[in-house]
C-alpha cells in the first residue's frame, strides 16, 4: 500500500523550488524536527533494576538487598563463578516493571539494627527515584519496599559453608 503525501508529512515545494543552494530559496528540509527525537528508545527491566539496586545500596542503614535465601544463593553463585553472577548481584532484591514512559519497582532490603526503618525506607525511595528518573527519563510511579530482615551487630554474615564432594 502506497502512502500519500499527507501520511508521510511531506512538504510539497513549487516546481523549480529547492534547486538553489542558499537558505531561504526553497531548500528542501529532510526529516522532521530535532534528530535526537527521531526513533524510539526502549529500556530493559534489568537496566532499571541495576540502577535501582545500586541506588538503594548507597543509603546508610541498608545492610543488604534481597531475602536471606536469595543472598545465600547469590553468595554461592559468586563463589562458584556462574556467568551473570555480577548482574544477579546488582539486581538482587529488585524487581522492575518498565513501560514506555513509567516504571514501578519492588525492593527487598535488610536494614542494620538500630536505624529507623521508616527513615531508611524514605531515603531509599528518594535515592532510587532520583537515580532512575535521571538516568532513564522514565517516571517512577512507585517504589515498594519490603524489609525482610534486620542485621544484628553480633550476627555473622550469612555465607554458606563450602561443601566438599
Amino acid at each position: 500500500m502506497a502512502m500519500t503525501d499527507t501520511e508521510l508529512n511531506v512538504k510539497k515545494e513549487p516546481a523549480g523550488a529547492g534547486t538553489g543552494t542558499s537558505a531561504g530559496t526553497g531548500a528542501v528540509r529532510r526529516g522532521g524536527g530535532d534528530p535526537g527525537t527521531r526513533g524510539r528508545t526502549t529500556i530493559a527491566d534489568g537496566v532499571v533494576e541495576k540502577i535501582a539496586g545500586l541506588a538503594a545500596r548507597d543509603v546508610v542503614g541498608v545492610h543488604a538487598m534481597g531475602s536471606g535465601i536469595s543472598r545465600t544463593f547469590g553468595a554461592v553463585r559468586d563463589r562458584v563463578g556462574v556467568p551473570g553472577g555480577a548482574r544477579a548481584s546488582a539486581t538482587r532484591g529488585v524487581k522492575a516493571e518498565v513501560g514506555e514512559v513509567q516504571t514501578a519497582l519492588d525492593l527487598e532490603i535488610v536494614v542494620d539494627y538500630g536505624v529507623s526503618i521508616s527513615d531508611v525506607a524514605r531515603a531509599v525511595r528518594e535515592n532510587v527515584v532520583s537515580a532512575v528518573e535521571r538516568m532513564t527519563g522514565l517516571e517512577v510511579v512507585e517504589v515498594n519496599i519490603a524489609v525482610s530482615d534486620v542485621k544484628l551487630p553480633d550476627e555473622e554474615e550469612e555465607e554458606p559453608e563450602p561443601r566438599l564432594q
